[in-house]
């Protein structure tokens, strides 16, 4: 049985039927026929665009976003998809602060809804910094299905991780 690390904190019922299906090479086609193409967010500028469509949707009063762009160096190994990061400086006597949002690249190929989750935890940051009741409670009211889609955005990482990757 391989080690499903992107699952420990689910159920082991549930990651017994993932393994199940892994072992039945199951996996690819229960993902595939559920998201049969990747979103077409291909660079740092459709990703900025992509970014202030949902925070002018749902968060427009939020703090503004300095920076927006995919990160290569950004790896799930290190626990992170994506890295919201706030920034204080003090210049001259005011104090200004800079909000970034970084998505591991890995997310340049994958289907629009794993894109989608990913960027509504960051923006979830912009209001929420710890990821407490609120935080969810917000990823949910931008994203009513956010926890069955990080749940599956799980199941294609696992993928990813044992047989490469899904979308050519």
């Amino acid at each position: 049985m391989s080690t499903l690390k992107y699952l420990t904190a689910y159920a082991p019922e549930l990651q017994q039927q993932v393994q199940q299906m892994i072992d039945k090479r199951q996996l690819a086609d229960f993902l595939l026929k559920k998201y049969p193409k990747v979103h077409d967010v291909s660079n740092d500028k459709y990703l900025r665009e992509y970014v202030m469509a949902l925070k002018n949707r749902y968060i427009k009063k939020s703090a503004p976003l300095s920076k927006v762009a995919y990160d290569s160096k950004i790896h799930v190994v290190n626990n992170a998809l994506g890295l919201h990061s706030y920034v204080s400086r003090v210049q001259g006597t005011k104090l200004k602060s800079k909000n970034e949002i970084r998505i591991s690249a890995i997310f340049k190929k994958a289907p629009e809804v794993f894109l989608n989750m990913i960027v509504v935890h960051e923006l979830a940051h912009l209001k929420e910094k710890e990821h407490n009741k609120a935080f969810y409670q917000l990823c949910q009211y931008m994203l009513p299905d956010y926890h069955q889609l990080e749940f599956e955005m799980r199941l294609y990482l696992t993928y990813l991780e044992l047989d490469g990757a899904l979308y050519t």
